[in-house]
């Protein structure tokens, strides 16, 4: 913990309840030392910092006014909620968060009871939270529901569902917009914040049904009228008229950084108890507090460990570049060369590299939100055109849009190019970000061209590769982090679609690797030779079409074959199954031995320490041949 003297307030406060006796005075002096304990605790550990810091004083006024845990507070996309999470029995552990055995970095329903929704894609508070209400008032409850809603979440398509939903049902349902990046309100100060105390108060609401009461008694037009009239008139002072269509009370703008403005609002919200779903419409800063961010477009959205005075970020050095760089770096080429080229994010640009894109084809590069089912069905739509669209989608948020990877590009054979960032283990985002899922949800779809970069050679070269597959959709996927240090092509030369490379020959065993664990590979070859044993080592390059001819080959000639990949079961060793079962080829004496990521989620954890989890290393490699041959007894050798 640190030094008591600068939080002293802080130090007194275990769980939200102890907070709820405090002066307006004394909850701004728990913010102040609640954001230092969050940059603090975030120096040492990495994480995201700029979200959390954009609503330490709304947390606190949240916590105050509500009483978690029998009120429900979610947290969208919860990146942010380091603070509640001080706030909520967990300072004690804030310094393990997102390490092996530590706190998740998202809100987690087995981590704490003020958890009551795990969040760690975007946009999902308000539906599960009209779930919550619902079924509160099926139980005929009366806590309050909460769902703080912001840093781009609103731009995605499944929030308006949900609000449309809430609209019209009766309902007491609270939604926080955290409005991060002045996107939506105009500026805020005093007259703003006095408008959205009154238009929260019991007296207006009061007024407010009066004034409906008395418009029934005239004719249906003057009712409509009256009605249209007041809600735009609250509409033009607020900008909330779209959310009052959705059929929400709209309050807003308040400043967010501001107590005074914030507790007054917030008890109106809680007292009203009317069945009406209510949006009040906060503006903050993100990484309000922390301005030795010095600039940064992301304000410190996610940081490694860095120093708390200068802000410079420590990060481990490394001779080889980051696929992510890779791959955009190769894309920025092909579009030199080609341009029907063009690159479609879903509100990830630096995440997945085309913030390089876009600097320099800035015409060419979208960034359509966080809305990845229309971002495909837009590449769908570019590629029907004849342009060449690559859609570069983390592997966990590609799964967002797979009913319009079905239905509007592999159906209508549309040439849409995935880029799957993220593949495998991605260390401490744990089991929400893992790309695990790709290969088996991607593979099964008739006509896709499925690659794994082995490398980062291999990248740039598949980036060519998809750039020259014009009749059919294609997918390459690659790893989060540093490549392995491999000599770099000056550009992309196009691979034979669906053939594989034999990185190394033996005679008795064969592994056949899919993507990022060749190295592994070729390390197990060697350790297999200490034990006598002549090992063939194999880089499929695809799983679709798969290269039938090497597969075989491997089969026949070699009395153990193992499949290694980065991904789930029914994966790409169902497809090499598939294929060895339909030659006949299992029904003899090969010894097939398939290893896939394990059928269990893995928490947050350093890489390496992820795989060796999941059994994916050069030792599980040796010990699954050892096994495969009878050879138990050197396999505890091995592990020891």
């Amino acid at each position: 913990m640190s030094d008591s003297s600068k939080t002293p307030l802080l130090d007194t406060v275990r769980i939200p309840a102890d907070m709820r006796d405090f002066s307006a005075d004394e909850l701004k002096q728990l913010a102040d030392e609640l954001r230092l304990e969050t940059i603090d605790a975030v120096s040492i550990t990495g994480g995201h910092l700029g979200a959390g810091l954009g609503v330490v004083e709304l947390t606190v006024a949240l916590h105050h006014v509500f009483e978690a845990p029998a009120d429900r507070l979610i947290w969208d996309v919860s990146h942010q909620c380091y603070p509640h999470k001080i706030l909520t029995d967990r300072r004690d552990r804030i310094r393990t968060l997102r390490q092996g055995g530590g706190l998740s970095g998202f809100t987690r329903r087995v981590e704490s009871e003020y958890d009551p929704f795990g969040a760690a894609h975007s946009s999902t508070s308000i539906s599960a939270g009209l779930g919550m209400a619902v079924a509160r008032d099926l139980a005929k409850k009366n806590n309050n529901v909460v769902c703080v809603i912001g840093d781009g979440s609103m731009s995605a398509g499944m929030a308006y569902e949900a609000m449309n939903n809430a609209g019209s049902m009766d309902t007491q349902l609270v939604v926080v917009l955290n409005d991060n990046d002045m996107s939506i309100a105009p500026a805020v100060g005093a007259m703003s914040a006095y408008l959205s105390r009154l238009i929260s108060s019991k007296s207006y609401r009061s007024l407010r049904q009066i004034a409906k009461d008395m418009a029934h008694k005239f004719p249906k037009s003057f009712e409509e009228a009256a009605r249209r009239a007041e809600e735009h008139a609250r509409g033009f002072v607020t900008g909330g008229t779209l959310f009052e269509e959705l059929g929400f009370y709209y309050i807003g703008p308040i400043d967010g950084h501001n107590i005074d403005h914030l507790l007054p609002v917030l008890r109106n919200v809680r007292d009203s108890k009317q069945n009406v779903p209510v949006l009040v419409h906060v503006v903050t800063q993100k990484g309000k507090g922390f301005e030795s961010d010095k600039g940064e477009d992301e304000k410190y959205h996610a940081v490694a460990k860095f120093d708390v005075v200068t802000g410079a970020q420590v990060k481990a050095k490394s001779n080889a570049p980051s696929y992510t760089k890779v791959f955009a770096q190769s894309l920025v080429k092909e579009a030199e060369r080609d341009e029907k080229i063009v690159a479609i994010t879903a509100a990830m640009p630096s995440g997945t590299g085309l913030d390089i894109f876009g600097e320099v084809f800035p015409d060419r590069c979208f960034d359509v939100g966080i809305a990845e089912q229309h971002g495909v069905t837009f590449a769908a739509g570019l590629a029907s055109e004849g342009f060449k669209p690559f859609a570069a989608i983390y592997s966990t948020f590609l799964q967002r849009g797979y009913d319009q990877v079905v239905h509007d590009v592999a159906i209508q054979s549309l040439p849409v190019r995935f880029a799957i960032d993220r593949a495998g283990l991605v260390g401490a985002d744990g089991a929400t970000h893992h790309g695990s899922f790709d290969v088996a949800y991607l593979g099964c779809l008739p006509g896709f061209v499925l690659m794994a970069a082995a490398d980062e050679a291999e990248l740039v070269n598949m980036v060519a590769t998809a750039a020259q597959i014009d009749d059919r959709p294609s997918a390459f996927r690659y790893p989060r982090g540093e490549g392995v240090g491999v000599d770099m092509p000056a550009i992309g030369v196009p691979l034979e679609i669906g053939k594989g490379r034999v990185m190394r020959q033996g005679s008795t065993v064969a592994l056949l690797s899919y993507g990022g664990r060749l190295q592994e590979c070729l390390r197990a070859a060697e350790d297999l030779a200490s034990h006598g044993l002549s090992a063939t080592v194999a880089d499929a390059r695809f799983a679709k079409p798969l290269d039938s001819d090497l597969i075989r080959r491997l089969a026949r000639e070699h009395e153990v074959l193992i499949t290694i990949e980065e991904g789930s079961i029914g994966g790409f060793a169902a497809q090499v199954m598939t294929d060895l079962a339909n030659a006949g080829l299992l029904d003899g004496g090969l010894k097939f031995r398939p290893m896939t990521l394990p059928d269990i989620f893995i928490d947050h954890e350093k890489p390496e320490v992820q795989y060796e989890i999941a059994g994916l290393t050069a030792s599980n490699i040796v010990a699954k041949v050892l096994c495969a041959l009878g050879r138990v007894s050197e396999v505890s050798d091995i592990r020891a």
